[in-house]
């Protein structure tokens, strides 16, 4: 799969919800209905897209969006619920994050509590990192093996996309084995937030700014 197929996908997958099942289980169908190559190609896009979005100003922009703190796992989250809003609000963000406030669905949080948000409107889509081992099962068969031939064979995938894209041969280094790039910040710094981003920082005030946020601002940094 190629990466206009992978865009293409999810942005049809955007036309049966945007919350809930419907979208997860028409994608899960849509893969599922291809060659089980097309199904690891979709997965190695994902995880593609995913590391080029693993940027300490995104992870901030998920941060303040969040209140002050989004942890490893919800900022995956968030980096896929971006590319659901589709291939040129991802890729305008992961150029400058602070575009971010004039995707609709980001604006629309904007003013409202938190604690009000929905399911629905809550920045993240956990459930897209399960659908294609998902697919490729329903495709050719339940495995014994927890999904280790299929995730093998999406490393294989991604090596040969970045080969490909002329980043030559040095072993994949997925994005839970290194550092996010650009230069670490805190949300939770004003002047810091004002600086990076001044759009989504007015938009999105910090809960309790003389708090602790609950947890690790760092999101376990």
């Amino acid at each position: 799969m190629d990466t206009d197929s992978f865009w293409a996908l999810l942005e049809d997958s955007r036309r049966h919800g945007i919350g809930g099942d419907k979208r997860d289980v028409w994608l899960r169908h849509a893969l599922a209905r291809l060659p089980a190559e097309e199904i690891v190609g979709f997965q190695a896009c994902l995880e593609l897209a995913t590391d080029e979005a693993f940027t300490w100003n995104l992870w901030g922009a998920a941060d303040r969006i969040h209140g002050g703190w989004c942890s490893d796992d919800a900022f995956r989250s968030f980096q896929h619920w971006m590319m659901g809003l589709g291939r040129a609000v991802f890729e305008a963000a992961v150029n400058d994050p602070d575009v971010l406030a004039y995707a609709p669905d980001v604006f629309r949080l904007a003013g409202r509590p938190r604690a009000a948000w929905s399911a629905e409107d809550r920045p993240g889509w956990p459930t897209l990192d399960t659908l294609g081992l998902q697919a490729y099962e329903m495709a050719t068969g339940p495995s014994d093996d927890f999904g280790d031939a299929f995730y093998a064979a999406v490393r294989a995938a991604q090596r040969r996309a970045e080969e490909a894209a002329g980043h030559g041969t040095p072993p994949h280094v997925p994005s839970g084995g290194r550092d996010p790039s650009g230069s670490r910040w805190t949300a939770r710094d004003e002047e810091e937030a004002a600086r990076n981003l001044p759009r989504l920082s007015v938009m999105f005030p910090l809960d309790d700014p003389g708090g602790d946020g609950g947890g690790d601002p760092g999101g376990g940094r």
